[in-house]
């Protein structure tokens, strides 16, 4: 029988005296520990939130791999089940921009700024045109010391920061091509560098570090799982020379792919290749449980090989209008026009996934314009870090983008390209280029090669509606000069708010020598 009803029952004053002030102590007891209880859980439950660890993030970067060389973008040719659950598990980009070449995007990648503002808008080491009808501006060679990268930012935050594979960013004791090397990964924010590749990998029947690279992240990985960690995977396939392993170049051989291209086996079998290592990754995070708080961020530093052109030929006496001829091919871009090397969306557009689990629905497609210069603020927003520099970083986070699939201030946000040189492997003269919404523009200062890749001199402006015309085969600028004229103005405003400049007429300018290409120097470019 309780107390209380022994009051009743016993009619006793003495005893209810005594019971009620007990049971009410009782009561006011228990309460007091019940909100004792939900302050303690509440302090606890918000101490874990505050202290709950960020994610850690896996960047994967290929060299050279087209937009439509995965399955989840249209490609037809090879497999690449892994990258295609990639896709379904998280978010793919329709719309995912780089620059046109691998030293560029890199640079944009880690600095989280257009090229126009680091400066590093050419592939180093030096080379160029010194006698072609436009001059080429000079371009920063080295990526300095001491400047903030996505990794040094990263390490403020508490992150374990690690790479391996191609760096060229440097051409000296800290790295070069190859890699970024053990010892001198301070320098740019990372703790560690996996050691650079050996010739070996590179040997036909190698498969240019692929499995060595990623079994070198997935050590990384494990070693620092007690903490925040960002891994950089840049890959060298599948840029050229290619080599595959021979079980699979013969895969494709008994498909009745040959040697040569478009679509030459070893090309296919390197595409597979890096899918592979796609798979072996995610299996990887998954056993270590590391899965379910890991960002992974896949895309190529510049759009793949459709065709490369023979110019050393054009060294010689030529004609006023000479035309490139190819001399490799590699695989379609379709529908894209052109490939690495171009302002057109072959060069520029490249595939991009974003996989975080329980933040990016699973299978969401992106179809607004994003950038490389994203890629840091999105990863410094993440994992919750402002940058600790001054310097201007020149993308937006994209974190809402990634939850919901639309970001209204993408909608007219433009995107650019500056490329105040030649390179005549790919065809490309100087020239720049704005998106904005569905159009875009491109300036060529002074000449340019055409669709046949005949040279024409003279400035030129193109305009293009992507939206109806993704092959970039429709020039508006005629047609529709006030839009012209719109993105020509907000071109050239980026371009002073920047400090660069559209180049002019080559005071040294040779016809006889104007598609010369060299790596010496000349004294007039020399500090």
């Amino acid at each position: 029988m309780s107390v209380t009803a022994a009051c009743f029952v016993e009619q006793s004053d003495s005893a209810c005296n005594l019971a009620v002030p007990a049971l009410r102590l009782r009561r006011l007891t228990l309460a007091a520990l019940m909100a004792f209880s939900a302050l303690v859980g509440g302090l606890a439950n918000l101490a874990t939130a505050e202290t709950a660890q960020p994610p850690n993030v896996l960047l994967i970067l290929t060299d050279d791999q087209g937009w439509s060389t995965l399955g989840c973008y249209g490609g037809r040719i090879v497999d690449t089940p892994n990258l295609d659950r990639l896709a379904t598990e998280g978010a793919r980009f329709t719309s995912a921009y780089v620059t046109s070449q691998c030293t560029p995007t890199r640079a944009t990648l880690l600095s989280g700024q257009y090229t126009a503002r680091n400066r590093m808008w050419h592939v180093i080491g030096w080379y160029g045109c010194p006698w072609a009808r436009i001059e080429e501006l000079p371009f920063r060679e080295q990526f300095p010391r001491g400047k903030a990268t996505l990794a040094s930012e990263l390490k403020w935050a508490g992150y374990a920061t690690g790479i391996m594979g191609k760096w060229h960013l440097t051409n000296n004791a800290d790295g070069d091509y190859q890699g970024l090397r053990p010892g001198h990964s301070a320098h740019y924010g990372f703790d560690f560098a996996a050691p650079v590749l050996t010739k070996d990998e590179f040997s036909q029947g190698a498969d240019r570090g692929v499995a060595t690279l990623t079994q070198a992240a997935l050590e990384f990985i494990d070693e620092h799982r007690n903490q925040p960690w960002f891994c950089f995977l840049s890959h060298h396939m599948i840029h050229g020379t290619v080599v595959a392993p021979t079980t699979l170049e013969d895969k494709y051989r008994q498909r009745g792919f040959g040697e040569e291209g478009p679509n030459r086996a070893v090309y296919l079998a390197g595409l597979e290749t890096i899918d592979r290592s796609i798979g072996k990754l995610m299996d990887g995070l998954q056993a270590m449980g590391e899965a379910e708080n890991t960002v992974v961020i896949f895309l190529s530093d510049n759009g793949g090989i459709d065709e490369r052109l023979e110019h050393r030929s054009l060294a010689k006496p030529h004609s006023d209008a000479p035309k490139l001829q190819a001399n490799l091919r590699e695989y379609d871009n379709a529908p894209l026009r052109d490939g690495k090397g171009s302002i057109y969306e072959g060069g520029v557009r490249v595939p991009m996934i974003v996989r975080w689990p329980s933040v990016v629905p699973a299978g969401l497609v992106i179809q607004q314009p994003v950038h490389a210069v994203d890629i840091a603020p999105t990863i410094s927003g993440m994992a919750g870090h402002t940058w600790t520099t001054e310097a201007p970083l020149d993308g937006m986070d994209l974190s809402e983008l990634l939850k919901t699939g639309h970001d209204g201030r993408l909608d007219t946000r433009p995107i650019f390209q500056y490329c105040p040189f030649y390179d005549l492997n790919w065809g490309l003269t100087p020239c720049a280029s704005v998106r904005m919404g569905d159009y875009k523009l491109i300036e060529f200062f002074g000449d340019r090669f055409d669709a046949q890749h005949q040279y024409i001199p003279g400035r030129r402006i193109e305009l293009y509606e992507l939206s109806n015309d993704l092959g970039e085969t429709h020039n508006l600028a005629e047609r529709q000069p006030s839009t012209a004229a719109k993105l020509l103005e907000r071109l050239h405003t980026w371009m002073s708010e920047t400090d660069v400049q559209a180049p002019e007429q080559n005071l040294h300018h040779d016809p006889a020598r104007a598609f010369e290409t060299t790596r010496s120097k000349p004294e007039w470019l020399v500090e």
